[in-house]
C-alpha cells in the first residue's frame, strides 16, 4: 500500500483495464490536478448576416492558368450571395483593374 491510500493492485488494474482506468482517473484527485485540459470551450454559433437586397454582397474570384481558348486564359467568377446567381466571364491574366471593372460593368 502506498502513502496516498491506493493499493498496487488497484493501480495495476487501472493500467490494464482502460474503462476502469478512465473511471479511476476521474475519481482520483491528483490525476485531475495534473491532467491538462486540451479542449477549447465551445462558443455559441453566430448566424450569418443575410443580405436584404440582391447584388449587395458578392463573392468575386478568378480561375487562372487555363489553356488558351479564343485568346482567353482566365475566368472571372462573380456570385451573388443572396440568390446564388453566378456569372462566369472569360478574360486574360494580363487584364488590369480598369479592364476588370469594365468586364464587371458589361457582363454582370
Amino acid at each position: 500500500m502506498k502513502d496516498d491510500g491506493v493499493s498496487d493492485e488497484k493501480l495495476l488494474v487501472a493500467r490494464s483495464n482502460e474503462k476502469y482506468g478512465k473511471i479511476y482517473m476521474e475519481d482520483y484527485d491528483i490525476c485531475q490536478k495534473i491532467k491538462n485540459k486540451t479542449k477549447v470551450p465551445a462558443e455559441k454559433s453566430k448566424l450569418s448576416e443575410v443580405p436584404e437586397k440582391p447584388w449587395t454582397h458578392l463573392i468575386v474570384y478568378f480561375i487562372m492558368k487555363l489553356p488558351l481558348a479564343a485568346e482567353k486564359d482566365a475566368i472571372l467568377v462573380v456570385c451573388n450571395i443572396l440568390s446564388k446567381i453566378t456569372h462566369f466571364v472569360a478574360t486574360t491574366e494580363e487584364t488590369l483593374v480598369e479592364g476588370l471593372a469594365q468586364l464587371f460593368k458589361n457582363n454582370v
